[in-house]
């Protein structure tokens, strides 16, 4: 079976967003394990800041079911379909990684081209999944994540289980 690495994101309702989906996406794939959250500025445009995290499970799907399925779980924590990529969200699944699955499925590239360029995507992958090796790269995420510029792009480890700021 293949395993299937999500970053989830929010900055609206971060945290209730948050949990709400590692419960809808628990009860459909047994298994699942997440990185620590995260917060970081917002990428792309002015607004609050983001929780984010990364999420494995064992996903026996097709990609393409499996993109629409992520989609379902953001339709139902509140996401508009259609909403403007660059602006608030209340939650946001990527499909980074589904096994050694390389190319496009569901309008969407794999292996996910933010997996090397963003930290709030390298860094919980890297310390969800150190040994993995990314498909194309063919670098683990340990070493990816060693080098990264992590100064240009701090990343805050938060609770979820905080209140709501």
């Amino acid at each position: 079976m293949a395993d299937a690495y999500v970053a989830a994101g929010s900055n609206v309702r971060p945290r209730a967003s948050l949990r709400q989906a590692l419960r809808l996406l628990g009860r459909e794939f047994p298994g699942l394990e997440a990185s620590r959250a995260f917060a970081n500025a917002a990428v792309g445009f002015r607004g609050d800041d983001f929780i984010n995290l990364v999420i494995r499970f064992p996903a026996d799907l097709p990609t393409e079911a499996l993109i629409e399925r992520l989609k379902a779980v953001e339709r139902a924590s509140g996401r508009p379909p259609g909403a403007p990529k660059w602006g608030p969200r209340t939650l946001d699944l990527d499909l980074l990684l589904h096994g050694g699955f390389v190319g496009h499925a569901a309008g969407k590239s794999l292996p996910h081209p933010d997996l090397l360029t963003r930290a709030c995507v390298l860094g919980p992958l890297a310390e969800l999944a150190p040994a993995l090796a990314h498909p194309v790269a063919g670098e683990r995420m340990d070493l990816l994540w060693e080098r990264f510029d992590r100064k240009a792009h701090p990343l805050r480890p938060v609770s979820l289980d905080e209140p709501e700021e």
